[in-house]
């Protein structure tokens, strides 16, 4: 029975597939790359939600602690800790337009959710979970803070001498920036692919 089992070539047995035949070489090729590219999204959204945790946190510190509050300072007056309340973009730009950025951090996000899709390079996973980490934790504010709906004040509290007050959250957006800028100048897609202009 085994002998005929091993001249039949049952699925049971590692060579064999479901008609007796090979699989196609491009078929083989194909298995081994889904779970990669589930793992490149994963690590996205594992930087994201661990980003957006830390922005959280230490804004609720600040908000409970910090605000209405003298300054913190960390490094003389070079590096302080001071709460306040910013209506526009990251350092503080544009506070007029404060519904226009939560719309276009709204777009972001969903750009970036349908780019992990095809995403295959560890390096861009990173970079783009910081960018999601940051811009949700900054929709947050901006959904849920005074004055109100896709009106709300971001809350900031690193404030280096010199230079505008900003938050972790601004942080992640910035440092996922960079990423992407110096991959896309060594050519690396978030496909995995490495171009040569």
């Amino acid at each position: 029975m085994a002998e005929a089992e091993r001249i039949i070539g049952t699925p049971d047995t590692p060579d064999a597939a479901g008609d007796g035949q090979e699989r196609p070489e491009a078929e083989q090729e194909q298995a081994p790359e889904r779970p990669r590219g589930r793992r490149r999204i994963a690590v996205l959204f594992a930087v994201a939600v661990f980003a957006y945790l830390l922005d959280l946190v230490s804004k609720m510190i600040v908000v409970a602690e910090l605000e209405h509050h003298e300054p913190i300072e960390i490094v003389g007056d070079w590096l302080r800790l001071a709460a306040i309340r910013n209506a526009g973009a990251a350092f503080g730009f544009g506070e007029a337009f404060t519904v226009i950025f939560t719309v276009i951090a709204a777009a972001v996000i969903v750009v970036i959710a349908r780019l992990a899709r095809k995403l295959y390079s560890l390096p861009w996973a990173i970079a783009l979970g910081l960018l999601l980490g940051g811009a949700l934790g900054n929709l947050t504010d901006r959904i849920f803070r005074s004055p109100g709906v896709f009106e709300g004040a971001v809350v900031d509290f690193i404030a280096p001498k010199h230079f505008a007050v900003f938050n972790l959250a601004d942080s992640a957006i910035v440092c996922g920036g960079i990423l992407i800028v110096i991959l896309s100048f060594r050519g690396l897609d978030p496909d995995g692919t490495v171009h040569r202009d």
